[in-house]
């Protein structure tokens, strides 16, 4: 649909997907490159295949990116955000202010075996947006630390809200989830094992398994930790769950402020985007 959009309007897409930045993980991420092509026109698209796998593709590296494909359109037809990783797309949306301080991966370590009220009572006066997001609450601890022990106040870099208005595509939970399960089963017939496999000649196993849902449980399966039932299974209910996390997130934006307008899809992404483009 979003690709329909941005060619009736002439722009582009701004992928807001946090593991489709990897290239060779197609299949597993969704890409579905061919539908980037309408009418035989390619619509341009950006921060898509950008890494090589095994990378660790973070926040403060998206919004920097994303960020710089934006200055290139101060003219034109901005760019249209699409994706489905919640905080990439409200941290461009609200803005956002991001601390200087570097990543502490010995402190990550040991704060990750802290439990959440742990957690809590570590971050207690600092300046955290969701208190009940452990990731949120360590790095919360983390920045703290770190100028701490460097003397000095904490250092953000600042950037402006990304303009525009917010859509969301939303289907009952039934279309949802019969949705997610047909596409699972295509994408296994596909090739998404054999994806799996590909990758395992290039980065290790938990390297994979970092990157969660399909690599995590498809990465099980191929090192003999899964059966292929238990693959199809778990992972259909693990994508279920995420996909309930998804629309949670962007509700939980319109409770932060962002005004966000659902939409319920027409007949074809085509009919979707016309009535899209009826609003703007």
């Amino acid at each position: 649909m979003a690709a329909q959009l941005a060619y009736l309007l002439g722009s582009s897409i701004l992928s807001a997907d946090s593991r489709q930045v990897y290239r060779g993980m197609d299949l597993g991420t969704g890409k579905d490159l061919s539908e980037y092509t309408v009418e035989g026109t390619r619509v341009p698209y950006y921060l898509i295949d950008i890494c090589e796998p095994g990378e660790r593709y973070n926040l403060h590296r998206y919004l920097t990116d994303a960020h710089a494909v934006l200055d290139q359109f101060p003219d034109s037809p901005p760019p249209i955000l699409c994706g489905g990783t919640g905080l990439y797309v409200e941290s461009l949306v609200r803005g956002y202010e991001l601390s200087t301080a570097p990543e502490n991966l010995e402190l990550r370590e040991q704060l990750g075996h802290c439990s959440l009220q742990e957690l809590q009572e570590q971050a207690r006066g600092l300046p955290v947006e969701d208190p009940q997001n452990p990731r949120r609450l360590i790095r919360a601890i983390e920045v703290d630390r770190y100028f701490k022990e460097q003397g000095r106040p904490p250092e953000v870099i600042s950037r402006p809200p990304m303009r525009g208005p917010v859509f969301c595509i939303d289907v009952s939970r039934e279309v949802r989830r019969a949705r997610i399960s047909a596409r699972l089963r295509s994408r296994l017939q596909e090739g998404m094992i054999e994806e799996v496999e590909r990758l395992l000649e290039q980065v290790t196993p938990e390297q994979l398994i970092y990157y969660g849902l399909e690599y995590k449980y498809v990465t099980e399966y191929v090192i003999g930790k899964r059966t292929y039932e238990e693959l199809v299974r778990d992972l259909e209910i693990a994508i279920h769950q995420f996909a309930k996390r998804q629309m949670t997130w962007f509700r939980g934006m319109e409770r932060r402020g962002i005004q966000v307008t659902y939409i319920r899809p027409l007949d074809t992404p085509r009919a979707t985007a016309d009535y899209i483009r009826s609003l703007l």
